[in-house]
């Protein structure tokens, strides 16, 4: 599959890249990375059209100045773009995010994760709070669910931390499948992984669940989380800003869920609420 390679380059810089963000996630982008300048993003190129790039909100923001340039690179180009960027992430002492082309760390969690174009290496805020955060809570024997898996690592990581029954959903097919080769290389093929959204969910229960995804989903689906969670069970979430949290917050609350913290990281944030 070919993608769109879209730089986009803004001036001033803040705080139009933040809202740059949010206009990406909502048009689509498959994954965004952070340039001097502004933010790339990339799209499959049977998704793109120029015309989207109209709907930008940011483009709106008074006396800021937005320009793009537009590539298109086979899938092949983009793996060997990544395989030169990509650097492992050290999560903490005792976590290493690393491809499979790195050399093994000696650290007690060494995870394993090929992204192809899913989100989710650790480089980004998001990611890396989520999996921060995994080490605060006591997951042996309990039930997790990862909505919105993209590489699976939240759910991977979960699983080598002792949860006991771990699945993942993502809505799509690419992630999906890339989830479970990443699983294969890390040696927890046990975690069950689903191509779908949250209507997967509709009938089961689990102790924790885990959404790294965006905004407008999290707070569409936050009834369906709560109805999925046990008594005294939690559910975190991210892949919004700080400035996103009360909205959540109060949707959370709206829907019989309690908020306990929250942690931030470059303006992004993400929370954990309680049942």
């Amino acid at each position: 599959m070919n993608y769109v390679r879209v730089e986009f380059i803004l001036n001033p810089l803040q705080p139009a890249r933040e809202i740059l963000y949010a206009d990406l996630d909502i048009l689509g982008f498959e994954a965004i990375e952070d340039t001097q300048s502004g933010a790339i993003g990339y799209m499959p190129e049977i998704k793109f059209t120029e015309t989207i790039l109209e709907n930008l909100m940011v483009r709106d923001l008074p006396d800021q100045k937005v320009e793009f340039k537009i590539d298109t690179i086979e899938q092949k180009n983009w793996n060997e773009e990544w395989e030169s960027q990509f650097q492992p992430i050290q999560i903490n002492s005792e976590c290493v995010i690393r491809a499979p082309f790195h050399k093994k760390t000696e650290v007690a969690y060494d995870i394993v994760i090929l992204p192809k174009m899913s989100f989710g290496t650790g480089h980004h805020e998001t990611t890396f709070l989520m999996a921060q955060e995994l080490f605060q809570h006591e997951l042996k024997g309990k039930s997790l669910m990862d909505m919105g898996c993209g590489t699976g690592v939240l759910a991977i990581l979960a699983k080598k931390l002792g949860a006991e029954d771990v699945e993942g959903v993502d809505i799509e097919e690419w992630a999906y499948e890339n989830s479970i080769e990443n699983a294969e290389l890390n040696q927890t093929n046990d975690i069950k992984f689903f191509h779908g959204d949250v209507s997967l969910i509709s009938n089961k229960q689990y102790d924790v669940i885990l959404a790294n995804i965006n905004r407008n989903i999290l707070l569409n689906d936050m009834k369906d989380y709560a109805k999925a969670l046990k008594d005294n069970g939690s559910v975190l979430l991210s892949g919004f800003y700080e400035t996103d949290v009360q909205a959540i917050v109060s949707a959370a609350k709206r829907n019989g869920l309690n908020f306990v913290h929250s942690k931030e990281k470059n303006g992004w944030a993400m929370i954990q609420l309680s049942k």
